[in-house]
């Protein structure tokens, strides 16, 4: 079984990863900024370490994933800026990159965004941004010769889903639920045979583990 460390373990797709990785017998750390998140991992199982994103450099990322087989990258900066966009969904993944490294860890999965997203509507600057922050991260870790997949699920929702999906390297856009891309990182981290990939995500009609079994070339 493997130790997987969820950067946004604290998050709508982290907290829902967690208990899924448990149920599969596999050790769970978390990264968290605030101190009262430590107490909440803590009481479900997850070795909690203190991090803030927009705070640590490679050094600290490095040592806060010392000890992991397996890194999923689940965080981002949720509309708040374009200076934490650029730290958080741009540099984060960079500097989560080499600190597995430096670990040996070759295992990364990145929580990106549909190339599609917000085509149809004026967003503005900042969103703008944030793609082009979440497209920069998305060429180092593609241009690594690690275990890396890249997931870009569809318009996030806020709910668990009812476990069947559209996964592929180049499909239709719609909207995904977020318990749905926990439940793909999940099957993910159980299948090494899928890697250098970039997959897009949506609500659909196929069974979770159907469709992720689906990508092994």
């Amino acid at each position: 079984m493997a130790h997987v460390f969820i950067i946004g373990a604290t998050g709508g797709v982290g907290q829902r990863l967690i208990p899924l990785l448990q149920d599969r017998g596999h050790t769970v750390s978390g990264l968290h900024r605030k101190p009262e998140q430590a107490d909440d991992l803590r009481a479900k199982g997850v070795t909690p370490v203190a991090g803030d994103l927009m705070q640590m450099d490679e050094a600290a990322m490095t040592a806060a994933l010392k000890g992991a087989d397996v890194v999923v990258f689940s965080a981002g900066a949720a509309g708040s800026g374009q200076d934490r966009a650029t730290v958080i969904d741009g540099d984060g993944p960079i500097k989560m990159l080499a600190a597995a490294r430096a670990n040996g860890i070759r295992r990364l999965l990145v929580v990106s965004v549909f190339p599609e997203a917000g085509r149809t509507q004026d967003l503005g600057a900042g969103f703008e941004h944030y793609m082009t922050q979440k497209k920069r991260a998305d060429v180092a870790i593609a241009a690594s010769d690690l275990d890396w997949v890249l997931l870009r699920p569809g318009t996030l929702k806020d709910d668990d889903g009812d476990g069947h999906v559209t996964l592929g390297r180049a499909i239709a856009y719609g909207d995904v639920a977020r318990g749905h891309v926990a439940g793909v990182l999940a099957e993910l981290v159980d299948a090494p045979g899928i890697r250098q990939e970039a997959l897009e995500l949506t609500d659909g009609d196929m069974p979770l583990p159907q469709a992720v079994a689906a990508m092994v070339r």
